[in-house]
């Protein structure tokens, strides 16, 4: 999921977050009910980058990577070669990709942990997953056992989570594993407070929403092996019943989809060639056939995916009329959000939690949608002006509506 309306309670400079961060835009309150929000501080152009943030912390989706999805453990940049990536998806290992000089994957920069080989991709990765979380986190020679009480969580939660994903349980590790490791604890326990917990009752909807109908037993038993894996005494309240359900929700709420592709990258290289004529048709022809043929053979999942807590990101309200998006054209984990018309200083910024096809729909769908994900109802220009609008579904929305809403909402998310 990504941020609901106002879930983070810190100030936009708060956390350590990319490059630009808080030069274009800061965080204000704005109601008691809305929380804050984000706001223009200078006149901001359309397809200017507002912002590129480092999320506080990330983490790669367990099937995506069980599937062999290759991505650097730690900035989840995709691994494959553009080659690679379209042969594997295509199911074809005789593919030959036309231009490879485009592609930007540099396999010479790979490395592995020493201990437990998950690769990184670069030296700089693998040193600050190392400083921030892997220590903690490091299987070692464990790493297939399946008795090791990281490797059950993991299993434990795959098996109650399935694709699409749109969370993961090891995105709560590498916040737990990021505080045992730190030396100033109490800095990045302040700093993972900045996003803020929902009631009660509206975490559990979360958790209901995440794990399914016997969500109650399965977050126990997640709990249970959680606190087998990671406890720690200066994080004792994130291990109760009430305290993990919170850092669930938490999680669940705030956690952004972040999606890196090579093939993606070799493309939108492609397209910047200055070619001839003829040899653009004709590329431009190829590239449509493989998507075509790939869309057949791997559906809609395509990216390497996974999810990362944005401090920034998450100070950015919904409208169904959004002045920005968010994507992740650096093949990485750096989240820029990017103005998609002119913008005012002192004019909110607001991003979509909703794709292209679901802005169409009518208002009534639109809101049906944000109250199950994000709990809460759109009062956006769009959805005022059609407040007299009947609050029914046309027949055409509400066949397709049980059986896409998670697909379309974890597309959007992982916008490459």
């Amino acid at each position: 999921m990504a941020a609901a309306a106002g879930d983070v309670c810190g100030t936009v400079t708060g956390v350590r977050a990319g490059a630009g961060a808080g030069a274009a835009a800061e965080s204000r309150f704005i109601s008691s009910a809305k929380g804050k929000g984000l706001f223009a501080t200078k006149n901001i152009r359309k397809g200017e980058t507002v912002f590129v943030e480092r999320p506080v912390v990330s983490s790669q989706f367990l099937w995506n990577a069980l599937y062999n999805y290759r991505a650097c453990d730690h900035c989840l940049r995709a691994l494959e070669t553009a080659e690679e990536n379209a042969q594997r998806l295509l199911g074809k290992s005789s593919l030959v990709l036309p231009h490879p000089e485009q592609c930007s994957i540099r396999k010479d920069l790979h490395q592995q942990c020493p201990r437990c080989q998950v690769t990184y991709c670069s030296a700089e990765c693998r040193q600050a997953a190392l400083e921030q979380y892997h220590q903690v986190l490091c299987l070692g020679p464990s790493r297939d056992d399946p008795t090791h009480p990281l490797n059950k969580l993991q299993e434990a939660w795959r098996n109650m989570h399935y694709p699409p994903e749109t969370s993961s349980i090891m995105l709560m590790a590498r916040m737990v594993a990021t505080v045992k490791q730190a030396k100033d604890k109490e800095w990045w326990i302040k700093a993972f407070s900045q996003f803020c917990s929902k009631t009660a009752n509206e975490e559990e909807e979360i958790v209901h929403k995440l794990l399914g109908d016997k969500f109650k037993g399965q977050l126990e038993l997640l709990r249970l092996l959680f606190t087998e894996a990671l406890y720690d005494e200066h994080l004792s309240r994130w291990f109760t019943p009430e305290g993990f359900r919170s850092l669930f929700a938490l999680v669940g709420t705030n956690g952004q989809g972040i999606g890196t592709s090579s093939l993606s990258q070799w493309v939108h290289a492609c397209d910047a060639l200055d070619l001839p004529m003829l040899q653009r048709e004709e590329l431009d022809a190829f590239i449509d056939q493989l998507y075509k043929d790939i869309e057949k053979e791997s559906g809609e999942f395509l990216n390497c995916e996974g999810s990362g807590l944005y401090v920034l990101q998450s100070c950015c309200n919904h409208s169904c009329i959004p002045n920005a998006e968010t994507s992740f054209p650096e093949n990485n984990f750096l989240l820029h959000l990017t103005a998609l018309e002119d913008i005012e200083a002192g004019e909110e910024i607001c991003i979509s939690y909703l794709d292209c096809c679901q802005r169409e729909r009518s208002r009534h769908s639109r809101n049906k949608i944000l109250r199950e994900n994000y709990l809460f109802t759109c009062s956006c220009p769009k959805c005022l002006a059609q407040a007299d609008d009947a609050d029914v579904t046309s027949d055409e929305e509400e066949e397709g509506e049980g059986e896409t809403d998670d697909a379309e909402l974890e597309d959007e998310m992982t916008d490459v």
